[in-house]
């Protein structure tokens, strides 16, 4: 069972620019963090245009889902920005597409000491392989169903709507 990781960008790819100072796409990190973390289960990854979600619009979401409807696997994992997540979860649930879909990001860039993008990738990895079809998002060690999760941006952290 493949694990089909689609990168759109977000915080999680963001690399630094030395010369002007700012933080932007080069490539997709994540092809090397899971070499790094000797991911040795089946995937295959593919790589959207890198994108901070705020930037993302409607057709931007349409390309991702059509990603995943064109996807043969089953198990697909998004890494995706924090910002806009949930907006991009909800066109994934009501195309009712009977997959398992994860996304997943950061609030620290993978490329900056102290990111969490590492241990999230992992954890989203882990679980989409075991969830039921449906569309969630994993972040910090914890899991949510799209229509029961907000971000907190006071906080930086990712709670149930209720």
């Amino acid at each position: 069972m493949a694990v089909r990781i689609i990168a759109t960008g977000g915080t999680f790819d963001k690399q630094y620019n030395p010369i002007d100072g700012t933080l932007g796409f080069e490539k997709s990190q994540v092809p090397q963090m899971l070499e790094q973390g000797r991911v040795h289960a089946p995937f295959v990854f593919e790589a959207l245009p890198l994108l901070d979600s705020l930037d993302m619009t409607d057709t931007d979401r349409e390309r991702v889902l059509h990603a995943c409807q064109q996807a043969p696997e089953d198990r697909i994992l998004i890494i995706h920005g924090t910002d806009t997540m949930q907006e991009t979860a909800l066109v994934l649930a009501l195309a009712s597409l009977e997959k398992t879909i994860v996304l997943t990001g950061a609030m620290i860039p993978y490329a900056v000491s102290g990111s969490d993008a590492f241990f999230n990738l992992g954890y989203a990895f882990g679980v989409v392989r075991l969830l039921e079809p449906d569309v969630y998002i994993a972040m910090n060690g914890r899991l949510f169903r799209w229509d029961d999760v907000r971000k907190d941006r006071a906080r930086g952290v990712f709670e149930t709507d209720s």
